[in-house]
């Protein structure tokens, strides 16, 4: 009968090892991941300050406008946790950079592609890891702090659609997000690049629009109002900064595609780089 442990064999009087041994698999990889993503301090740091800016700033807007009377005349009172979010996506494409490049830049990527030499597995795995740690702590985050704006605010309720958007979806979001972040830090392999790199897609289009006051650019502004990161994110909370553009779900397929793509060319780029 064959079991998947099997002896290691040796030639004869030479050294045979007593441990079992078997083929490695992804969840090997999955474990090995898990253990250097939730030991290592950037991940207590980021996540840590994520959570802090969420509660911290959805509570106090809560705070603001109930202490002010101001009357939010149909706004969705989950939404005044948008801005919680917002700030908080700058840490989860910090660590999703770092997951990977931080490796190269200490050179544990050698001990990690030698422990795993198949790198399509090292990488999945890495994804899958930070995905759902992200996906899972954002969510429910989230709904904790829309739990709390309710009971401060005592302006109505939310529906559960609402609800839905306001916690899946923009977990969904912030994730692949942070999983587009993990991809261009294996593009580029230098943290401080890729991250600036990602703080630019964050901010750049919604910064330029601001400024591009010429007739003749009106639709490049407009387009890249609808389609920056603010304006995607605000569409999950109903306070998208453009009247048109995307909108219910269509954010979540646009950051899906482009993360696809650029996962695409980590797995190419990973595969036919040494190290």
């Amino acid at each position: 009968m064959t079991t998947p442990y099997q002896q290691q064999s040796a030639p004869a009087g030479a050294y045979s090892s007593p441990i079992p041994v078997r083929s490695a698999h992804l969840g090997d990889a999955l474990a090995s991941e898990w253990t250097k993503i939730r030991s290592v301090r950037s991940t207590m740091w980021t996540l840590g300050v994520m959570i802090v800016l969420m509660v911290g700033i959805g509570i106090l807007s809560a705070v603001a406008v109930a202490s002010s009377g101001t009357e939010l005349e149909g706004q969705p009172i989950l939404s005044l946790g948008f801005f919680g979010v917002l700030l908080g996506i700058i840490c989860v494409i910090t660590l999703g950079v770092l997951t990977i490049a931080s490796e190269y830049g200490t050179g544990m990527i050698r001990t990690t592609l030698t422990a795993c030499p198949s790198r399509t597995r090292v990488l999945i795995a890495k994804s899958i890891v930070f995905f759902l740690l992200v996906f899972t702590i954002t969510t429910v985050i989230a709904a904790l702090v829309g739990a709390l704006q309710l009971s401060i605010i005592d302006q109505g309720s939310a529906t559960g659609e609402e609800w839905f958007r306001s916690t899946v979806g923009v977990g969904l979001y912030v994730a692949f997000l942070g999983l587009f972040s993990l991809a261009v830090g294996t593009l580029i392999r230098h943290s401080a690049g890729a991250i600036t790199v990602m703080i630019g897609v964050v901010l750049l289009p919604l910064v330029l629009a601001m400024f591009m006051f010429s007739e003749s650019l009106a639709d490049l502004r407009q387009a890249l109002f609808e389609y920056s990161i603010p304006n995607q994110l605000g569409v999950f909370y109903d306070t998208s900064v453009a009247d048109s553009g995307p909108a219910g779900w269509d954010p979540l397929w646009i950051v899906m595609g482009v993360t696809a793509a650029a996962m695409a060319g980590a797995f190419a780029a990973l595969n036919a780089r040494d190290v």
